[in-house]
């Protein structure tokens, strides 16, 4: 399975990274399968809770090194996806001077299910390296191969004949 992105997307989670720094920023990926790949219409950015009064992951660090994304805000994404026919594929957050590599935090409280996990690299305020990551079937990320497009261009599905 391959992660289809626009470039649009990519800068703009390049551009959240570096708007949010030096804080983690964070968003929803939304889309749909298609011919057994993951397809990306639209980044659906939202604010990182982290800080805010009733985190029940808090552990004493801040949003500098962690994020949470409200469930209200899953919750809006999702109700936006459904009535376009699509669906949440998975989320992406900013690493601000640290690689875009999942922390042991990151595996922890990753989605299962396929989920991507888009993570970028966002070195003293400037967007570096964008990277996908996957859980396998022991909970280890795995780099989940990304394609980026200059525009749409959605894989064809044969029609069923009949």
């Amino acid at each position: 399975m391959v992660l289809h992105l626009l470039a649009e997307h990519i800068r703009t989670i390049r551009q959240h990274g570096e708007q949010a720094f030096p804080y983690e920023g964070c968003g929803i990926l939304i889309g749909e399968i298609q011919a057994g790949d993951k397809l990306i219409h639209e980044l659906w950015s939202v604010t990182n809770t982290w800080d805010q009064a009733e985190n029940p992951l808090a552990d004493g660090e801040s949003s500098n090194r962690r994020f949470l994304i409200d469930p209200a805000d899953f919750k809006r994404a999702n109700d936006h996806a459904v009535r376009k026919g699509l669906g949440i594929l998975g989320t992406y957050h900013s690493h601000p001077n640290h690689p875009a590599v999942p922390s042991e935090f990151d595996r922890q409280h990753a989605f299962p299910w396929g989920f991507s996990c888009v993570i970028v690299s966002v070195q003293n305020g400037k967007a570096e390296e964008v990277v996908s990551w996957i859980l396998d079937e022991q909970d280890q990320p795995q780099r989940e191969p990304m394609q980026v497009l200059e525009q749409v261009q959605l894989p064809s599905i044969p029609a069923f004949a009949g």
